[in-house]
């Protein structure tokens, strides 16, 4: 029997590819079909963006220039224009209004866009999907991939499919079985520490987190464990909100086993200022205020924070601000479970005429 589609939602993802580097492959062609990293020249610095050229060397965001440049000697590096992707983004943007007021920007090259009723009148997201694809290509010669399904989470995971310039559906009656064979580590909202703390317990895809209670994936994960229950069934009823403000960027890491010396922490820190900044310029933005949150063994959990006056969207100053804020943070002596690293007081909320340095502690 077929499902009763008008009461499914329609929601489309849209998720530009490469953006930054593609944007910078266009405007330059004499980069186009070379290996092409946006980011920072030195070897402190971080894959910010790749192209599909850099890629196919195993070069991706977040991971640090020196690696890149050792697995292709030939890599072109590019300082990011946020300025120009900004631009280009609104552009995009603006195509999707003219379909539905109902869009959730993810970051600059991302959006959730929900048709179930649309502006157009067209009754197919699929239809809607191809069409805004054909349009960012014409408007901007830039692609972009999409993934259509009835909730946000499998359209998020369906415009990963057929990257680059992809298009692929879910259909609800398929939503299920789709998701029982899909691998845990492509689940949206499941990070590395995570997927290795299911993969301990036996759950290796979503039909073996299918086979788990609710209250025991709760017990084992939080607040988290009621989400995975639900998106393991193909459930999820967030809206598309297009009054989502960011208000801040970050990042944490819950760690298998407790670190007991300050040189394991400042090497877990790393990791962590590396998918902070990956995370900070796939947002497009950067803030002031960095904070740092500590969870210790015996689930005592503190907070420190400092406020400087210029943006924080480097590595290397992310990292001299950490390393200050853990300095001043007495952790002797205490084995640490969780560490967290959160950037805030972002751009658009600034007040840069009275900026001023403060340490709050």
């Amino acid at each position: 029997m077929e499902p009763d589609y008008p009461k499914y939602r329609k929601i489309i993802h849209i998720d530009m590819d490469a953006f930054y580097a593609s944007v910078e492959q266009r405007d330059n062609p004499d980069l186009r079909g070379k290996p092409v990293i946006v980011g920072g020249e030195s070897d402190r610095g971080v894959v910010a963006a790749a192209s599909y050229e850099a890629r196919k060397f195993g070069i991706h965001s977040a991971m640090p220039t020196k690696i890149a440049r050792q697995r292709c000697p030939d890599l072109v590096i590019v300082k990011h224009r946020f300025d120009v992707y900004t631009t280009v983004s609104k552009q995009i943007r603006n195509l999707f209004t003219e379909y539905t007021d109902l869009v959730e920007p993810l970051s600059l090259d991302e959006a959730f866009l929900d048709v179930t009723s649309n502006k157009k009148g067209i009754p197919s997201a699929t239809l809607i999907a191809r069409e805004l694809k054909k349009r960012i290509k014409q408007e901007t010669q830039l692609t972009a991939s999409a993934g259509v399904s009835c909730n946000k989470f499998l359209a998020k995971i369906a415009s990963d499919i057929k990257k680059p310039d992809g298009l692929y559906v879910i259909p609800p009656e398929k939503a299920e079985k789709f998701i029982e064979k899909l691998e845990i580590e492509k689940f949206f909202g499941i990070g590395r520490v995570t997927a290795a703390k299911m993969h301990e317990l036996g759950i290796q895809n979503g039909g073996d987190l299918k086979k788990w209670e609710k209250a025991d994936l709760i017990r084992l994960f939080g607040k988290n464990g009621s989400y995975f229950y639900d998106v393991a069934r193909a459930v999820d009823n967030r809206p598309v909100n297009p009054e989502r403000i960011r208000k801040s960027i970050g990042t944490e890491y819950t760690f298998e086993k407790d670190l007991e010396t300050v040189n394991e922490i400042e090497s877990e820190l790393y990791s962590i200022e590396q998918e902070l900044i990956r995370r900070i310029t796939r947002a497009g933005r950067s803030g002031r205020t960095l904070t740092l949150k500590v969870k210790f063994s015996d689930f005592q959990q503190i907070t420190r924070s400092i406020t400087i006056p210029e943006e924080i969207n480097e590595l290397d100053t992310l990292r001299k601000i950490s390393k200050e804020i853990l300095k001043k943070t007495d952790l002797s002596g205490k084995k640490v479970r969780l560490l967290g690293l959160t950037v805030s007081n972002l751009e658009e909320e600034n007040d840069r005429e009275n900026a001023q340095l403060t340490l709050n502690l």
